[in-house]
């Protein structure tokens, strides 16, 4: 499996695809222990659903995962990185326990994961633009909620992901209770920018020789124009190292890793989603240059921003510095201490609590019908 590896969950997703490259197998070994995890996982309330497929967005065939222990409750739509970086093979490891109080709903993008396989690639690539996957999540969120009998959702992004939900929340918020930003990309330029002076700042502390030279032959970062993916490629291997992608380790092997254990990723799948990234490098990477909100000062949907102290692959003060001149029904920073760039993984219980403690309530005042939390 070609693993999506330096991992920066935009931009390094893509643009460090061929890090970490191992061959997906022709049989898959880890079956046995596939079939543990599902048997865990099993939907069996009365009122529960589980329900995988693809589904038309935006004239694309794409995958998408439904699962909730009652479909009364509010709906989370997860909005994933990358581009090209499909949460779903990860999923396993922290969304059972958020089903227990949402439906949610995993999606792989246009070009992503599973619905790499649906369409020919030459067609999609020439598809792949940012109001594009825009509008793709609007048909998606439209198609969920007529289907589960809702009005609105909550849209949570993660890192690529936030581009496009808050793309969203800002064309059509009406169709949010709420949108969540996990590691929110605000200006893409500034975004390098400040993480490349905090990677090489702890270079630089560290004493590491290898990685100074190596960043300082970078700039100047990331440079005029269309985005240079080696450059990133190797700003996103010492920012890693340093714990800015995931906060005290110095690799993302257990995040990674983690893909073959899902029951919902076949070999097949890891190589769609291997092929999906290589081309989100070469198609969309070099044009995220140009992605800002500087210019969005209101938003009509209660927005949330959930920042990792420690994450660089995306600087949470970037984001905060936006919000201080946000205006909107309702915004709040929640902060994980302890979190870089993968604060569903790194903190999954703070993750949950928040999204139930700050987020479900608003849904729950808009929809009478959902389950009260106890």
């Amino acid at each position: 499996m070609r693993v999506v590896a330096v991992a920066a969950l935009f931009a390094a997703f893509a643009a460090a695809a061929h890090a970490q490259a191992p061959t997906a197998p022709a049989a898959d070994p880890y079956a046995p222990a596939k079939a543990i995890v599902a048997d865990v996982q099993k939907i069996v309330t009365p009122n529960g659903v589980n329900e995988n497929g693809p589904m038309t967005l935006g004239g694309a065939r794409q995958w998408v995962s439904i699962r909730g222990s009652d479909r009364a409750n509010p709906i989370v739509i997860f909005i994933h990185g990358g581009p090209a970086a499909p949460e779903l093979p990860m999923a396993w490891t922290f969304q059972r326990p958020w089903e227990d109080y949402f439906t949610v709903v995993q999606w792989d993008q246009r070009g992503a994961g599973k619905s790499y396989a649906l369409n020919d690639p030459k067609a999609i690539a020439a598809t792949m633009t940012v109001d594009q996957y825009r509008d793709d999540a609007i048909d998606l969120i439209e198609q969920v909620t007529k289907k589960l009998g809702k009005r609105k959702v909550i849209l949570v992004g993660h890192s690529w992901g936030t581009i496009v939900g808050l793309s969203v929340a800002a064309k059509r918020p009406d169709l949010l209770h709420a949108y969540v930003g996990a590691g929110q990309v605000i200006n893409f330029r500034e975004n390098e920018r400040v993480g490349f002076n905090a990677v090489l700042a702890a270079a630089r502390k560290a004493g590491n020789d290898e990685a100074v030279a190596e960043l300082e032959a970078l700039q100047p970062y990331p440079g005029p124009g269309d985005f240079d993916t080696k450059k990133i490629e190797t700003q996103r291997k010492w920012s890693i190292r340093y714990g800015y992608l995931s906060a005290g380790r110095d690799n993302a092997r257990h995040y990674f890793l983690s893909s073959r254990l899902s029951p919902d990723y076949g070999p097949d799948d890891l190589k769609g989603w291997s092929r999906g990234s290589d081309m989100a490098v070469e198609v969309l990477l070099p044009k995220l240059a140009y992605v800002s909100f500087d210019h969005v000062r209101r938003l009509e949907a209660p927005t949330f921003m959930f920042l990792g102290r420690h994450d660089y692959t995306t600087p949470a003060e970037v984001t905060e510095a936006w919000m201080n001149n946000l205006r909107a029904p309702k915004k709040q920073i929640v902060w994980f201490d302890h979190s870089a760039h993968l604060m569903m993984i790194e903190e999954p219980g703070r993750f949950l609590y928040a999204l139930l403690d700050k987020v479900r309530p608003i849904a729950e005042r808009a929809e009478p019908g959902a389950p009260k939390r106890n």
